[in-house]
C-alpha cells in the first residue's frame, strides 16, 4: 500500500482549528495521540515529580538517621571502654598535677634548679625569676632568666639534671656562645610551673566572667 504523504500534508495544512469534528482521520488520530502523551507528561511534572523529590528527601533523611543510630549504637557499645579511658586520663592528669608544686614549694624548687647548676660546676652569671607569674587555666608559669658559664659537658649534665627533677621544669630559648677555649656561656629561660589552689581558680573564673560580661 502506497502512502500519499502529500495528501496527508494537505490535510494538516487545511485544518480548521475551530471545528475539529470536520478534520480528516489522520489529523484526528495525531491530535488524540498528542493528547494521550501530553496528559501523563503534564501529570508527571505537575504532581509525580514533586512526589519523587519528596521521596528522595525522605531516603536521604532515612540514611542520615541510620548513620546517627549506628554512631550512637557504637558509642553505647563502647561506653564501658570510654569510661575506663576517662578514668585512666583522670589518673594520668592527677599524676602530672602532683608534679606541679604549690605556692609554698616554689622557693624550694628554685633552690633545686640553682643547686643543679652548682653541682655540675657551673657559674651562675644571672639567675632572675620573673617578677610576676603567667596564669593559665589551672596552673601558673614562672619564667627564670638564666646565664651560666662552664663547659659543654657540664651544661649538658645540668640540662639532664633539670629534666629529672621531681617537679616539671623546662629549658627554653637556649643560646650557647664560646667564651674561651673549653668555656661556654649559656643563656636560657627556665620555666617552672605550679598548680593554682581553689581560691586562685575561683578568682580567675570570676575575673573571666566579669570580663565576658563587659564585652556584652
Amino acid at each position: 500500500m502506497r502512502v500519499d504523504f502529500k495528501a496527508i500534508a494537505d490535510d494538516f495544512k487545511h485544518l480548521n482549528p475551530k471545528d475539529p469534528g470536520t478534520w480528516p482521520a489522520i489529523p484526528k488520530l495525531a491530535a488524540w495521540l498528542a493528547i494521550l502523551v501530553a496528559i501523563p507528561v503534564a501529570g508527571y511534572f505537575g504532581d509525580t515529580q514533586s512526589q519523587i523529590d519528596q521521596l528522595n528527601r525522605g531516603i536521604g533523611e532515612e540514611q542520615k538517621l541510620k548513620a546517627e543510630y549506628l554512631d550512637k549504637k557504637k558509642q553505647a557499645i563502647n561506653l564501658d571502654l570510654h569510661r575506663q579511658q576517662l578514668r585512666e586520663i583522670d589518673t594520668q592528669f592527677g599524676t602530672l598535677l602532683r608534679q606541679l608544686p604549690n605556692r609554698s614549694q616554689m622557693d624550694a624548687l628554685l633552690v633545686d634548679i640553682n643547686q643543679a647548676g652548682l653541682g655540675r660546676g657551673l657559674q651562675f652569671d644571672l639567675f632572675k625569676p620573673a617578677t610576676s607569674e603567667i596564669q593559665r587555666e589551672f596552673y601558673a608559669e614562672l619564667p627564670i632568666t638564666l646565664k651560666v658559664i662552664g663547659t659543654y659537658h657540664d651544661m649538658g649534665a645540668f640540662a639532664s639534671d633539670v629534666g629529672q627533677l621531681s617537679r616539671i621544669v623546662t629549658l627554653n630559648d637556649v643560646r650557647i656562645e664560646a667564651q674561651k677555649e673549653g668555656v661556654l656561656t649559656m643563656d636560657a629561660t627556665a620555666r617552672t610551673f605550679r598548680y593554682l589552689d581553689d581560691q586562685e581558680v575561683a578568682a580567675q573564673r570570676k575575673a573571666a566572667s566579669k570580663k565576658g560580661a563587659k564585652k556584652k
